[in-house]
């Protein structure tokens, strides 16, 4: 089946997994993009599957292979929900091949900045510990409001809970929340976070940016960023109760760097949210 003219073909990596099935079936419900190929780490058992019947589409002859490097040349863009190491060596690729590179990889390090500017230098990168608008929305009203409520007052406990099968903690969803709170009040999250309590802790430290993890069931995503004061809590919440919010967050992010110079965005930057 040839693609419509001038329609962005997008590869999607880890093809198998629950949010690359999400990503398929999302880019056949959205004009303007087509699927270009589909990619699983060597020895899945998912290697040779057509990936429209694995997504529940029915049969759409791209089978999904493990040699990402052919088909990044051939496509435009690349959706990468995948794991930290695997998110390098695509870059390198997407880098080589000069396309559009989306990653809703967590679990990255900082040492992994690096790599990606250097990756960014050709490529188009757009990285954000979540796609979906309401995060980023919300991620800009908890930077307005961790700034207009003054530290020594007031408190920040960011609470994520997520299904049984998320293997890193926090979440980057609940990462990019710190980030914002603590941009708000002009600090930096890896001096101020508390990620574990346990036994006779003493006093809450002042200025500190909590994190609480909860795992179990199916639960997608639902985050909560508390600012605790004397008498009074301010709440800012964020559900999400599908995949594809995530997914239609990619390809928007995908569409939008398309026609951007090389370089390392966020969601911010694709919303139209930066600065704000």
């Amino acid at each position: 089946m040839s693609a419509p003219k001038g329609s962005m073909g997008l590869v999607v990596v880890g093809a198998g997994g629950r949010m690359g099935q999400a990503l398929i079936r999302t880019i056949a419900g959205i004009e303007g993009v087509h699927l270009a190929g589909a990619i699983e780490r060597p020895g899945s058992d998912m290697l040779g599957r057509d990936c429209g019947e694995l997504a529940g589409l029915g049969a759409n002859e791209i089978l999904i292979t493990d040699d990402a490097l052919p088909a990044f040349a051939r496509a435009e863009g690349v959706l990468d929900f995948t794991a930290p190491a695997a998110t390098l060596e695509f870059a390198e690729l997407a880098a080589q091949a000069r396309i559009v590179h989306v990653i809703g990889t967590t679990g990255m390090e900082p040492s992994h900045e690096a790599p990606l500017e250097a990756a960014s230098r050709h490529a188009r990168i757009v990285k954000s510990g979540n796609m979906s608008l309401g995060v980023n929305l919300l991620s800009v009203l908890v930077r307005q409001a961790a700034k207009a409520l003054d530290a020594a007052d007031w408190d920040i406990e960011v609470l994520e809970m997520h299904h049984r099968h998320k293997v890193d903690a926090p979440s980057g969803t609940a990462l990019l929340l710190g980030e914002a709170a603590a941009e708000g009040r002009d600090i930096a999250l890896d001096q101020h976070s508390v990620r574990v309590r346990d036994g006779h802790t003493g006093a809450r430290p002042d200025g500190a940016i909590g994190f609480a993890t909860l795992r179990g069931g199916s639960v997608v995503g639902e985050h909560s960023v508390l600012l605790a004061g004397e008498g009074e809590t301010v709440e800012l919440t964020h559900r999400a109760t599908d995949r594809s919010i995530f997914a239609r967050g990619a390809v928007r992010a995908a569409l939008w760097a398309r026609h951007q110079k090389p370089g390392y965005y966020s969601m911010l930057d694709v919303l139209g949210l930066a600065g704000h």
